[in-house]
């Protein structure tokens, strides 16, 4: 009260003075990274560098500055004129502002008493400690050159009896080497090979700077008994010879759930991009065969992709835009989780369209000069429009989970 008095005697509103009042670190910034920023940037996980103290940050804050103004950090691409989704990361304008407030003013550290208590989170993991972690039976040295064609380790399970999953995560000890991981199950004891990747048998998977997958309570991803994990993993050479020994970690759900996640893609291996083509375009079209609720969308390209748009078409004759990514980026292949799933009927037509940019100017680009095709390696191109799905578990028989 005393306070208020003397601004006012002062002719100037309570709330100038507040504007004025100093932004520092421990009182404005902590906060904003603890919920943007820190499930990545903190030890043991992949982002380049800890933002979970004021000596870890404080040598970062002009780059920290520039890459929240450009909205190049927290990552995330989504046109927002289309859909809203629940994992949007993206920071306010106010939030932004504070950054670079506190940044122009010399990134004060402020009083250790204004720290907000800092999140917990599990050594290594972004789901929280697994019940259970499943390694590749065998070490593999990654060569320092040349193409290494996709390789398929198996990981014992020895569970006997049907699991439930809540959440799962895909650790490499080699993240530089590793373009991606699919793990899927396969019988007990078989010799891997491919083919479950992109099928039902499929639990999980990791792609550059991609956390662990955790879903919705009451929704779960089914894992076999008497099978045994199998990991597709892509390397990419970069130069240095290095070892692997991927591992995947699972929490397993508490009760059997009410809906089965589960997925589908529209997907177009066809296609040719021809040499200095700046925009080519490659579409993909798939059926909805039934009503299907669908939670996710994840566009999937190489270096040249450009951008990515999902479009219903649906019976009635009307279309929706589900999702538009302008600037798909390989480095952060992101998947956009629904705010509210989205019902599909039977008789839809999910139509993916994708731009890919083959020309010189594309920094990324390995060669313009050729013409690009479908192909495995980074340096090929690819063209799927990943999406999730729930559905009732009815046709899996499973039994409770024991601890």
């Amino acid at each position: 009260m005393k306070t208020a008095i003397f601004v006012a005697l002062l002719g100037l509103p309570v709330s100038a003075m507040a504007a004025d009042a100093p932004v520092t670190f421990t009182k404005d910034v902590a906060p904003i990274f603890n919920k943007s920023c820190v499930e990545c940037h903190r030890p043991t996980m992949f982002a380049p560098m800890s933002l979970t103290t004021f000596d870890d940050a404080r040598p970062w804050a002009r780059s920290i500055k520039q890459r929240v103004v450009a909205r190049v950090m927290p990552p995330w691409g989504a046109d927002p004129a289309h859909g809203t989704f629940k994992n949007d990361p993206r920071l306010t304008e106010k939030e932004i502002d504070t950054i670079v407030k506190w940044v122009d003013a010399g990134s004060p550290k402020g009083d250790d008493k204004d720290l907000p208590v800092a999140p917990t989170f599990a050594e290594g993991w972004s789901i929280g400690t697994p019940d259970a972690v499943f390694e590749m039976n065998e070490e593999f040295t990654i060569p320092a050159s040349g193409t290494i064609p996709y390789k398929y380790f198996s990981a014992p399970t020895g569970l006997t009896e049907d699991k439930w999953i809540q959440a799962v995560e895909i650790h490499s000890n080699a993240r530089a080497q590793v373009h991606h991981v699919l793990a899927f199950t396969q019988p007990a004891g078989s010799k891997p090979k491919p083919g479950g990747e992109l099928g039902p048998t499929n639990i999980g998977g990791v792609t550059p700077n991609k956390p662990g997958l955790v879903f919705e309570p009451g929704i779960a991803r089914l894992l076999r008994g008497n099978s045994d994990i199998v990991m597709q993993i892509h390397y990419t050479a970069n130069g240095k010879e290095a070892k692997d020994r991927t591992t995947v970690g699972i929490i397993y759900a508490k009760q059997p759930p009410t809906k089965m996640a589960a997925g589908g893609m529209a997907i177009n291996p066809r296609f040719v991009i021809p040499a200095n083509d700046g925009n080519a375009e490659v579409r993909a079209v798939t059926p909805i065969n039934t009503d299907t609720i669908v939670t996710s969308f994840t566009p999937h390209m190489h270096v040249r992709g450009k951008d990515m748009t999902y479009i219903a078409h649906y019976p009635d004759g009307t279309d929706e835009t589900l999702l538009s990514v302008p600037k798909y980026d390989f480095n952060w292949q992101i998947s956009y989780e629904l705010a509210t799933p989205k019902v599909l009927p039977k008789g839809t037509k999910l139509e993916v369209v994708a731009h890919f940019d083959n020309s010189t100017g594309n920094k990324f680009n390995p060669d313009p000069t050729k013409d690009v095709k479908w192909g495995d390696q980074t340096w090929e191109e690819m063209m799927i429009g990943f999406f999730g799905t729930v559905a009732p578990p009815a046709a899996a028989k499973t039994s409770q989970p024991q601890y």
